[in-house]
């Protein structure tokens, strides 16, 4: 099991004997087996070292942590030619829920900026249209500096932090082939094609998802713009989706944990446990 997991980069783990305790009541309603399978989605480039530290807070709790970084050349090149290069990795994650016989458990999904959402829309897709996939359940999303859109500086931004200090032609070579790509498909040509490939935002904007969502987003980012977050929180209002949000105003772009940590992980806690709630 674990070797099929490692195959394409996913890290599976499990909870140790000793969790952090709780004294909030509605904690202490929690049954150890009704606690969910948690499901992390990293940013474009992120080493698993960084994801491992937001492991920490759901396995403390006594959850199953899955967590997995699509890579950046899939991100930020095959997505931005229309090709759903990310649909076969989602499919794979899903699958990996059977492998571990785990797949009755409950699903929390925690996603980070454009890299984890546009892997999380394919995972809504295949959740709404595969029929081996339909009796999984999902009871939460957070969603950290994500989503946005047409924001071309803040994505070269993320690649250049993606690329480092690599070969500097190789480098502006790069960013200036994802610049063209952006504008040509994603806006001058969008108005047609979107009919072949739909951007994620516009597909997180319709999904028919309905569990509750919590948007952890600050002002200050340069990368993921927050009236961009704030737009797609009122259109999943709209869609009468319980939806939770928090500017944390000051941090910048998935640096939400490394500021506040304590307000963050409350956050995110108490909203994983309010999504188990719902269901009893």
């Amino acid at each position: 099991m674990g070797a099929r997991a490692e195959e394409f980069g996913c890290v599976v783990e499990m909870p140790s004997g000793s969790l952090e305790q709780s004294s909030s009541a509605s904690v202490e309603k929690v049954n150890k087996d009704s606690l969910p399978v948690v499901i992390l989605l990293g940013w474009a480039g992120c080493k698993d070292q960084y994801l491992r530290k937001y492991s920490t807070i759901y396995l403390k709790k006594g959850c199953i942590v899955i967590r997995y970084t699509a890579p950046w050349r899939l991100v930020f090149f095959s997505e931005s030619m229309g090709v759903r290069s990310l649909q076969n990795l989602a499919n794979k994650l899903l699958k990996l829920l059977f492998d571990y016989k785990i797949e009755t458990k409950p699903l929390f999904f925690h996603v980070f900026s454009n890299g984890g959402i546009m892997l999380y829309r394919y995972i809504v897709e295949l959740l709404h249209t595969q029929q081996q996939f339909q009796h999984l359940r999902v009871v939460g999303a957070v969603f950290d500096s994500a989503p946005g859109r047409k924001n071309l500086r803040g994505g070269l931004r993320a690649l250049s932090v993606v690329l480092g200090s690599s070969n500097v032609y190789i480098k502006y070579f790069l960013l200036l082939t994802f610049a063209v790509l952006v504008v040509t498909l994603r806006i001058l040509l969008y108005p047609l094609t979107r009919f072949i490939h739909e951007s994620h935002y516009d597909a997180m904007l319709k999904q028919p998802s309905s569990w509750p969502e919590l948007y952890l987003y600050s002002k200050a980012d340069d990368v993921i713009l927050a009236s961009d977050v704030e737009t797609m929180i009122e259109a999943r209002r709209q869609r009468r989706i319980p939806v939770k949000a928090v500017d944390f105003v000051n941090s910048v772009h998935v640096s939400h944990f490394r500021a506040h940590p304590t307000l963050y992980v409350a956050h995110c806690t108490s909203f994983m446990y309010s999504c188990l709630d719902s269901l009893k």
